[in-house]
């Protein structure tokens, strides 16, 4: 435990020394500022990406679990399908077992991504699923149940003494954002992900206020942002929309909820990705939701690819244990032999990313 603690304080001191020396802290993007980034960038289009190997953020990363191999031959997959970026959950929790050892993990998963032609959208934080959570062996999943191994980062169990978090998350983030603040493989960082789910409400927002000061004092060439998932956290909310450089939400809704939601962030002003979308037993499909984001210039991430340990082709609630998969997959895209759930899928995919 010693051993950590002081590699723990030594990336304190790194990240302070890698934040100061680089560009000033700034502020939030100006309207013009975040429409200049849009217009750089091809139309956006991905999903949220967990290795078929790992049951959540954790496992992938480890330095114990981490599959070079793997990872490759899947963003190959996404390669041809003509997807341009992958948001992927880091980890506080292996971050603080080895940091060094992690940004060199993070390292060589961007050089992957580059090498098919993806941008990472990388998630530090969040308030989804299991309390608990700590390095090692993860659990093996619970057979039919969706992300019966993903747990909330930060641990609940660390949230009561807010000064040892704050201390412990303000060296997380900095060390991270100020080691790639500059790399264009990133293409922005979601700060935190659906703060103030499982219950924790309003409690997560003097830590998601930190999150932007942190991230903003490091001085990152690229936006920061926290997506709005929840009408009933008007807080949160407001707080999100008024701080983040470019505008990411969640819509799990079909095509006249999801419309509504556009118009709605589109009076903002700034370039929109909605980060989590996609599930066929919601009639939110990648024919009829896919082509609308595309339609409305608005980047698409939808959540799944192939389909492994986080058993996100059950869904939310419903769950299967006795069969090998559900007739109707939530989520997902391929299986792990590289099949389509939906072949016809594949065609709407590629013609949205000009495959």
């Amino acid at each position: 435990m010693r051993f950590i603690h002081y590699l723990a304080m030594a990336a304190v001191s790194l990240c302070l020394f890698s934040c100061q020396d680089g560009p000033k802290p700034r502020g939030q993007w100006t309207i013009d500022q975040a429409k200049a980034w849009g217009e750089e960038q091809p139309w956006i289009s991905g999903c949220n990406y967990v290795p078929a190997n790992a049951v959540n953020s954790i496992e992938m990363w480890s330095a114990e679990t981490y599959d070079h191999a793997l990872i490759d031959k899947e963003l190959g997959q996404a390669e041809e399908l003509g997807f341009n970026s992958m948001r992927v959950f880091l980890s506080s929790i292996v971050w603080n077992h080895d940091p060094a050892v992690y940004k060199k993990t993070i390292d060589d998963f961007l050089g992957i991504c580059d090498s098919h032609g993806i941008r990472a959208i990388f998630v530090l934080l969040d308030d989804c699923w299991n309390k608990e959570s700590a390095y090692g062996k993860q659990p093996e999943p619970k057979p039919g149940v969706h992300n019966s191994g993903w747990a909330q980062d930060p641990p609940v169990s660390m949230r009561s003494d807010t000064v040892t978090l704050f201390k412990n998350m303000e060296a997380y983030v900095k060390d991270i954002i100020g080691s790639f603040r500059k790399d264009n493989r990133i293409l922005f960082w979601d700060l935190y992900n659906e703060p103030g789910n499982e219950g924790h409400g309003n409690t997560t927002l003097p830590l998601l206020k930190h999150l932007f000061e942190w991230g903003r004092e490091c001085g990152p060439v690229q936006p920061l942002s926290s997506g709005i998932w929840s009408a009933s956290l008007p807080d949160l909310n407001k707080f999100q929309l008024d701080n983040s450089d470019i505008i990411s939400y969640h819509c799990y809704k079909a095509p006249e909820g999801q419309q509504e939601a556009i118009d709605s962030l589109k009076r903002q002003g700034r370039p929109m990705v909605n980060t989590e979308y996609m599930a066929r037993r919601s009639n939110c499909t990648f024919a009829n939701t896919m082509t609308l984001l595309k339609k409305n210039g608005v980047g698409a991430i939808n959540w799944g690819f192939v389909a492994g340990k986080t058993n996100t082709n059950f869904a939310w609630g419903e769950p299967m244990p006795d069969v090998k998969e559900p007739p109707i997959w939530f989520h997902d895209i391929l299986r792990q032999d590289g099949t389509p759930f939906d072949p016809e899928e594949i065609n709407v995919i590629k013609k949205c990313n000009g495959k």
